[in-house]
């Protein structure tokens, strides 16, 4: 199976404060270099806690942020520093599903219309196959002719996201990056947009980067799962792995989290540290239960422990388990 993308060493670092002359004194890592990848085909939920760089590393992957360092592969093409006239052929092969639906939308602008502008724009000039084409695409994800009458307001918020769903599919993508697309929804409505993304990769051979807070979620929809904390990924395995023999301490406590056994004490001890001014060696040493003096001093690299099963963790290493 060939990898539709791959990303390496991924940085993305903003400036946070400049002194009198311009100089930057602060740099905020909200991506300190993520490597990842995805086969054709396959759904890889990327999970952590708000603020971790989960919406910043899809953002970057697109190139809707120029990144800091660290090169991006998509379908065997380096697009890392290509601009936006290159950008241009890329994006018909990779779209994204945002969190928020109506905000995606023209409130003005009738959802029919919304998606054959999509298609004019990459080259159907045919105005009845325009209109053929999205009667398909409405079909395709659950919503009637009707509704392309019908303006973003008229719609719920789970058949607005259909909208969206059927807008990303326009252009026939291989790769569709979802960030959080069902967190705003009703847990029954979750579940309905989850079934439908889950029949649409198996009917076109989608790609997925499945983006959540959620672990039921990516839990439900993924193949593979990386888990994020403070711009690293730390632990990434299959999902079946990943769920029934949890590595990090990290991804420990939030499955436990899920699983009922902390109904009466935080998430997790202390506060989440500054991405301006993380803790040295490893980012989560400050608020782990077995952290050693090895792990203020050196950052763990993430490493193979058993088949596709990656966890960046001192308790793992060799010379720490002799």
């Amino acid at each position: 199976m060939s990898k539709i993308l791959e990303v390496n060493d991924l940085k993305m670092y903003f400036s946070y404060k400049k002194n009198f002359i311009g100089q930057t004194t602060q740099t905020l890592k909200a991506v300190d270099g993520v490597s990842l990848y995805i086969d054709e085909g396959e759904i890889l939920g990327l999970v952590g806690e708000s603020g971790c760089g989960k919406t910043t590393t899809g953002r970057s992957i697109v190139r809707l942020l120029n990144p800091t360092d660290g090169n991006i592969i998509f379908l065997g093409d380096d697009i890392t520093h290509k601009n936006k006239k290159e950008l241009q052929s890329i994006y018909k092969n990779i779209q994204l599903i945002f969190q928020d639906p109506y905000a995606s939308l023209n409130p003005r602008k009738k959802v029919g219309k919304a998606i054959m502008e999509v298609l004019k724009v990459h080259g159907e000039n045919d105005k009845n196959k325009q209109i053929e084409k999205t009667k398909e695409l409405f079909s395709m994800v659950g919503l009637n002719d009707q509704a392309m009458e019908k303006y973003p307001h008229e719609f719920s918020g789970g058949q607005r996201q259909r909208v969206i769903i059927a807008r990303a599919l326009a252009v026939s993508p291989k790769l569709i990056i979802c960030d959080e697309p069902v967190s705003a929804l009703d847990v029954s409505i979750q579940a309905q947009i989850i079934n439908l993304l889950i029949e649409l990769r198996d009917k076109l051979g989608l790609s997925y980067l499945f983006i959540s807070h959620d672990l039921r979620v990516i839990q439900y929809i993924s193949d593979r799962v990386s888990v994020m904390y403070l711009g690293k990924i730390v632990e990434e395995a299959t999902t079946e792995a990943l769920f029934s023999n949890p590595l990090h301490p990290y991804t420990m406590v939030l499955l436990s989290s899920v699983n009922g056994q902390h109904k009466e004490q935080p998430l997790l001890p202390g506060e989440v540290p500054s991405p301006v001014n993380p803790p040295s060696g490893c980012s989560f040493r400050t608020r782990c239960p077995f952290a050693m003096d090895i792990c203020a001093q050196e950052t763990p690299e993430l490493l193979n422990q058993n088949k596709n099963h990656k966890v960046a963790c001192h308790l793992y290493t060799k010379e720490n388990n002799e």
